[in-house]
């Protein structure tokens, strides 16, 4: 005769089944999955993120890309048909309705532009256009001299009851580059935010966000040596949850009669901004991060870092054009 279990072994005997019926039911194919892209805003993407099923994440990394697509395809000066190129061809004859993501876009590019004390400025489009790096062509003095007037953040006159820019003048031109690349993987992150997603790192270029952790781990980002090859960095940074740009004289550049010209303008000059190598943020969104990243070529090492010293949300790195390296208030303490 089969005598019953007592109740305790019996109790353990479920919670053990249970267990087992658990372990069965977790994703077995749990895994890092990694993309790289070149092909998107002329510049480098890179997708890592932790994903239960490869084939869902796989379809995550797609929607990121999609997302990227979409801001080159609207935001490239480089493309006739984009909404920035509409923007720059027609806002000099009067108000012109534009969709709510520009309209937002231009609006954080504004105050970017007042919390730097101007060093941010998407109107210096108005000489920049006339640069190509690739092709090592720059304006002369005199064409400098006649275009500096159109550039001022001023400007770009935004009617949040109308959804409407214009410009108050002619000549004048925008360019976000400097904050698009920034603005793309925040998107990029909320599409992966969207589909679940708890533990990701996308970057274009020099612009890069994070959420979570690698399991108990931060995310060790680099920041490159301005003077050296890409793989040879000053220091390595762990974060998580944050966001991180660079910007650097190194980025599109040609040298001649020894002076380096890239692609960072002073609106101030129309000349390349020189005053140091490069210059890193962190804070909490790359749209924030990238559009802060390029005060300290303009506005010089230490003037610049009082401005990232009164934003309570940043830190900031930059190198010094003598190779020094000096740090935000915040990572001083942490050091």
């Amino acid at each position: 005769m089969m005598t019953r279990a007592p109740p305790t072994f019996r109790s353990a005997a479920r919670v053990l089944c249970l267990a087992v019926i658990a372990c069965v039911s977790l994703p077995v194919h749990a895994e890092w999955v990694r993309r790289i892209d070149d092909g998107i805003m002329g510049t480098r993407i890179t997708v890592e993120l932790w994903a239960d099923d490869k084939e869902k994440g796989e379809q995550a990394i797609d929607a990121v890309l999609d997302e990227m697509r979409h801001v080159d395809e609207s935001m490239s000066t480089y493309k006739p048909t984009s909404e920035v190129s509409r923007v720059n061809a027609n806002a000099a004859a009067g108000p012109m309705p534009i969709t709510k993501e520009l309209f937002d876009l231009l609006t954080a590019a504004r105050e970017y532009s007042v919390l730097t004390d101007g060093a941010f400025d998407i109107t210096y489009a108005s000489v920049g256009y006339m640069y190509d790096f690739r092709k090592h062509v720059r304006p002369d003095e005199a064409q400098i001299t006649k275009a500096l007037p159109a550039v001022d953040y001023r400007h770009v006159i935004l009617d949040a009851k109308k959804q409407t820019v214009r410009f108050s003048q002619q000549g004048v031109r925008i360019d976000l580059g400097g904050i698009a690349k920034g603005y793309s993987v925040d998107r990029g992150i909320d599409a992966l935010k969207a589909r679940g997603f708890t533990r990701a790192y996308v970057s274009a270029g020099g612009d890069s966000r994070i959420i979570g952790d690698r399991f108990g781990k931060p995310w060790m980002v680099g920041i490159r040596d301005p003077r050296k090859g890409a793989g040879e960095v000053i220091t390595r940074i762990p974060l998580v949850d944050a966001a991180i740009s660079t910007s650097g004289d190194y980025e599109r550049f040609f040298e001649e009669d020894g002076v380096r010209y890239h692609h960072i303008i002073d609106p101030h000059t129309g000349h390349s901004a020189s005053k140091v190598r490069s210059a890193t943020v962190i804070g909490p969104y790359a749209t924030r991060t990238d559009g802060l990243s390029k005060t300290a070529f303009v506005l010089g090492p230490e003037k610049a870092m009082e401005i990232y010293n009164r934003i309570d949300d940043i830190d900031a790195i930059i190198v010094k054009l003598d190779g020094t390296v000096i740090y935000s208030k915040g990572l001083e303490k942490a050091r």
